[in-house]
Order: structure tokens, then C-alpha cells, then sequence
């Protein structure tokens, strides 16, 4: 069986900008039945953050190269309809995650992968598969 990784935003950055040489490390090492894509929602926040500093060229390159080589999946009726769930969910119980949060981690409830990411605030959302930090050098 394939294990999916779905990799956050943050996750990206330390990849592509090599502040996390544990997590590069990681991506460059798959096992043969690892595969790893990204929201379009990451694209969409690594697109924000490139259009706020058009300066960036070398980063830019970097991440043009990144989101060409990995699989980047669309957002859909499953995603929407896990999203209405988790967001009820977390609103019943008290929780809070922000709001580009909530579709990355509704879109890795809904096509059963596992999220990477280093941020502590998805810890909280009980119904994801499961979450990994590959920047464990960052801890």
C-alpha cells in the first residue's frame, strides 16, 4: 500500500529554502511506495508569498522547480465537503485554526494522507490520517 504525504507550507519552505536539512533529506529519500503532492491551497499561500517579494528571483526559481516536480492536487467536491465537516467540528468543540489551515488539512482528511508539517496548531483536528514534522533538525 502507498503511503501519501501531503506536504503544509511551511514543510515546502524549509525544503526548498534548505532550512531544514532533515527535511530535504527526507523528501530526496522516499521509499518506493512514498509519494508526496501538495494542496493547491500551499501553492496558492507559496504564490502569495512570492508575489509579495517579486525581488525573491532565486527563490522563485526554487519553487517554480519544486511545484513542477511534485503532484499538485486540486481542490474539490470531497475537499469541500470535508472542509463543512471539520470546521463544524472544530467550531463545536472550542477550536480554532486558521482558515488557510483548514482547507490544507481538510484536503488531507479527505484523500487519506498523511499531512507534513511543523506546525503544532494541526494537532488539534483529530479526524486527519495522521501528521508527520520531517524537520525534526527544527525542533
Amino acid at each position: 500500500m502507498n503511503a501519501l504525504y501531503m506536504l503544509d507550507t511551511n514543510t515546502v519552505s524549509y525544503i526548498t529554502k534548505g532550512h531544514s536539512k532533515a527535511a530535504r533529506a527526507r523528501m530526496l529519500n522516499l521509499e518506493e511506495d512514498e509519494v508526496v503532492c501538495l494542496s493547491v491551497i500551499t501553492e496558492a499561500e507559496i504564490r502569495y508569498g512570492l508575489a509579495k517579494r517579486p525581488e525573491a528571483v532565486a527563490l522563485r526559481e526554487r519553487m517554480e522547480w519544486f511545484l513542477a516536480a511534485v503532484k499538485v492536487l486540486p481542490w474539490g467536491r470531497d475537499e469541500a465537503r470535508a472542509y463543512g465537516v471539520l470546521r463544524a467540528n472544530l467550531e463545536s468543540s472550542g477550536k480554532t485554526l486558521e482558515n488557510m489551515d483548514m482547507l490544507i488539512a481538510a484536503h488531507a482528511i479527505a484523500i487519506g494522507a498523511v499531512l507534513v508539517t511543523n506546525d503544532k496548531a494541526f494537532a488539534q483536528v483529530e479526524d486527519l490520517h495522521a501528521t508527520e514534522n520531517w524537520a525534526t533538525d527544527l525542533v
